[in-house]
């Protein structure tokens, strides 16, 4: 082999969460995520195909997670994080319906430069999600 290995992707976006059990509930009511893995300290959950959104406790990953003979390094995060969801352009209007039907208040909207359309909006954690279109990055 020459060069670098190839990379697919982002596999899993992890946040860091005090209630995973309110957390989950709202991902799984508001976006119909299934948890493929619930535990008291972690919640994976299916994100679409080949995407993963873990819900860790707050302060439950600082200590090696042994796993099939060898373990998990310690890891942990604070305060509020950012993510974003892609959605199809076709679909901006009906998720921003779904999510005020849902009371999940749209904070932001932003039509960027480079194309594509983003919208805000905060998880019962106060993480900030983003919902976004095709255009926003070079890439997507």
């Amino acid at each position: 082999m020459t060069g670098r290995p190839k990379i697919d992707g982002v596999l899993e976006t992890c946040l860091y969460c005090d209630d995973v059990p309110a957390t989950r509930a709202f991902y799984e009511r508001v976006f119909g995520f299934t948890a493929m893995v619930a535990e008291d300290r972690i919640v994976a959950m299916d994100a679409g195909k080949g995407h993963v959104l873990i819900l860790f406790r707050r302060g439950g990953t600082t200590a090696p997670v042994p796993v099939g003979g060898s373990s998990i390094p310690p890891h942990d995060g604070a305060g509020p994080q950012h993510f974003a969801f892609a959605i199809p352009a076709a679909a901006y209007g009906d998720w921003k319906r779904h999510l005020e039907d849902e009371g999940v208040a749209v904070e932001s909207e932003v039509d960027w430069p480079s194309g594509g359309r983003s919208l805000y909006f905060r998880d019962p954690e106060g993480h900030l999600g983003e919902l976004a279109t095709p255009g926003i990055w070079s890439n997507y």
